[in-house]
């Protein structure tokens, strides 16, 4: 069963899920890796997934939410690893259903989400849709509409501002690709963000900034094709300097994983550190679960290489796939993918 969930509820289940993801200790079996690199065979793997063919759910308490957001991570995946475009096409569809969206975006009116407005015209854009008209619904207006005089981009909702450095990226992102741009201001004010060691928080303005892999990953791809070279340049210096002897990167918590490793990759690529994402995008070949794994798991990244896990798998596979290819957000486009989802070859 799917039901809608009010942005309320969902933030609360959104935070729990995550703790209890965060505060889960690793098995000691690491996942049978494949011998080589296979960013299309994950992508097929995370493809399978969808529910329904067109869909991520999250699970709480038996009962089965709709996750936009993972269903657009999936979306972005496809494009950039070239494959499983019908799927990409029915995942998009989905998600920008009228009741969909709205649940995701807001309605617009009393409701206005800044980074779920961001995500997915920039996801449209990405497939070659117009995010001006999608369903009716003009989200480069709306998101233009979300920018604060000081050039943040923030959410208009009853439940509070949850934006974040995210919002603030993937609106640049998303603008950078209309041809009125990226409104003024709107990069200043992320460059503003960065904390004294040169990366970047996910919440701006706290008592002490504590620099992100995550959120530094994104801004910099959003600083970059904003022009900031220069401010882009020193979250890069930070996220090499954060960079695992593996290869990997760690959540706040300490654990080298797929999602935080993925996002880092991708930006490191882009960014132009090639040595530093062929380490990170070895760490990930490690994670993914080749031909001694079990066949319905082959393709799929794992989180931290501890026992599969197919609760945190496609999110992990999703951002696994970005570092993999390297292809910036930035660069992203569904145009000449093929249109299966890839099985991986074994023996």
């Amino acid at each position: 069963m799917v039901v809608r969930l009010s942005r309320h509820r969902l933030l609360a289940l959104l935070c729990g899920v995550l703790a209890a993801l965060t505060l889960t200790t690793p098995a000691i079996a690491a996942p049978a890796h494949a011998g080589s690199v296979r960013p299309d065979a994950a992508a097929g793997w995370l493809a399978r997934q969808l529910v329904d063919g067109e869909r991520f759910e999250t699970v709480f308490d038996g009962v089965a939410y709709p996750d936009q957001g993972l269903t657009l991570d999936a979306v972005l995946a496809f494009a950039a690893a070239g494959v499983a475009d019908d799927f990409g096409a029915s995942a998009l569809a989905w998600v920008t259903r009228p009741d969909v969206r709205d649940g995701y975006v807001g309605d617009g009116t009393t409701e206005a989400y800044a980074g779920a407005t961001a995500k997915l015209a920039l996801a449209v854009a990405v497939r070659g849709g117009d995010p001006a008209d999608v369903g009716g619904v003009d989200l480069i207006s709306r998101l233009r509409s979300l920018q604060s005089p000081d050039g943040r981009f923030t959410d208009r909702s009853a439940w509070g501002d949850y934006s974040n450095a995210f919002s603030q990226s993937f609106a640049i992102l998303a603008l950078d690709r209309t041809a009125q741009g990226v409104p003024a201001g709107a990069a200043g004010w992320l460059a503003g963000t960065r904390c004294p060691d040169g990366g970047y928080p996910l919440l701006p303005a706290q008592p002490v900034c504590v620099s992100d892999v995550d959120a530094t990953a994104v801004v910099v791809q959003a600083l970059r094709a904003a022009g900031r070279a220069g401010a882009a340049a020193a979250g890069l210096r930070w996220l090499v300097s954060v960079q695992r002897a593996d290869g990997g990167f760690a959540s706040p918590d300490g654990v080298a994983n797929a999602n935080s490793t993925g996002l880092a990759a991708q930006a490191l690529r882009a960014g132009g550190r090639p040595l530093a994402w062929a380490r990170a995008r070895v760490f990930l070949g490690g994670l993914q679960v080749g031909c001694g794994g079990s066949a319905a798991d082959r393709g799929a990244v794992d989180f931290d290489g501890g026992a599969f896990d197919p609760a945190t798998a496609p999110r992990a596979t999703a951002q696994a796939v970005l570092g993999l290819t390297g292809l910036g957000y930035a660069e992203l486009s569904s145009v000449g993918a093929t249109p299966t989802a890839p099985v991986p070859g074994c023996p």
